[in-house]
């Protein structure tokens, strides 16, 4: 999906909540964030019990719903959304399984998506679903926590394709002053163990986060912070800056 960072520098990728704060500035975000030279922007596909995100992603996704914000339409907002940059989904298993896993994979592809994350999918009960996703040409992307032993890094790695999303503390989304203890070590881990780049997530959200981060992972994930901006691309062009 896109390649390891060369060394010094690092990859960035938005978060973008389908939906929010309505469905035509969620595309213009859209556009605007997947055209700022970004490695992929991900979109969330907002669900009732996210159960992973912390206050800020939770409120967007109540407002998209409460907006009318389905799964398809979520959809239609990738599709109009578009390139330069590759598309990843964010859904929690439950909306995937009552639209139907083979029509979701097929229409999200068909919208231009890439790559697919499912927070609450683990890789032990996803056999019967990866195959499915795989066949309409999206990449599975699956989470590696702190608490991963080294066998289920190993495992997790193997299941995953397009990158490896490394989940950087044991919690929710949400912005944080600083970066976990340990972090680099956890990263080094999962990097040993693949050729797929690396993504670090959860709780990234300032310049400083961007350069600790820099020859430990190949891209990090912002989302908390974009999302709580009126207009998410300043602060996006900052982190930008500090990712070169």
């Amino acid at each position: 999906m896109f390649p390891r960072a060369p060394s010094g520098r690092l990859e960035l990728v938005p978060y973008l909540m389908a939906g929010y704060p309505d469905r035509r500035r969620s595309i213009e975000n859209g556009r605007r964030m997947a055209g700022a030279g970004v490695a992929a922007l991900e979109i969330g596909i907002p669900f009732s019990d996210p159960l992973a995100d912390g206050p800020v992603i939770q409120k967007a996704g109540q407002a998209a719903l409460e907006g009318g914000l389905t799964v398809g339409g979520a959809m239609e907002i990738a599709a109009a959304v578009g390139g330069p940059a590759p598309l990843v989904f964010m859904s929690y298993i439950n909306p995937i399984l009552a639209y139907g896993p083979d029509r979701f994979a097929s229409d999200a592809s068909s919208a231009g998506v890439a790559a697919l994350i499912v927070p609450d999918l683990p890789v032990e009960e996803a056999e019967a679903l990866t195959p499915v996703f795989r066949q309409a040409g999206l990449d599975t992307v699956f989470l590696v926590a702190p608490t991963s032993t080294d066998e289920r890094i190993e495992r997790i790695c193997a299941a995953s394709t397009g990158f490896v999303y490394c989940v950087t503390l044991t919690g929710i989304t949400g912005v944080r002053a600083d970066l976990p203890a340990g972090l680099d070590a956890l990263l080094g881990r999962v990097r040993a163990r693949t050729e797929l780049p690396v993504a670090a997530g959860f709780g990234i959200s300032r310049a400083e986060h961007i350069a600790a981060l820099k020859g430990h992972a190949d891209a990090a994930v912002v989302g908390s912070a974009l999302v709580a901006a009126d207009d998410p691309l300043p602060l996006l062009e900052e982190l930008l800056k500090a990712c070169a």
